[in-house]
């Protein structure tokens, strides 16, 4: 459709480490003592959250229990 006549410099690319800005970013934002409380309270919900469920879980992992009795039907007393 429409196309350019001139070449495209593309050396500025090539060159870019060589420039560097003077302009400083602004200072970032300090978080305030709420953000940093509800940042903590939900790390330590996240970490109660796995220890809890690493509880639970475990003796529903573990092979070595045996059944403390085992249930028969009478259909395999075999009477």
């Amino acid at each position: 459709m429409f196309r350019r006549r001139e070449a495209v410099p593309f050396a500025f690319v090539a060159e870019a480490d060589r420039f560097r800005s003077n302009v400083t970013p602004p200072p970032r934002e300090r978080p305030s003592v709420s953000q940093l409380a509800g940042r903590s309270l939900v790390g330590l919900t996240v970490v109660a959250g796995l220890v809890g469920s690493l509880l639970f879980g475990l003796p529903a992992l573990a092979a070595d229990q045996s059944p403390a009795h085992t249930q028969q039907s009478e259909a395999s007393d075999g009477r």
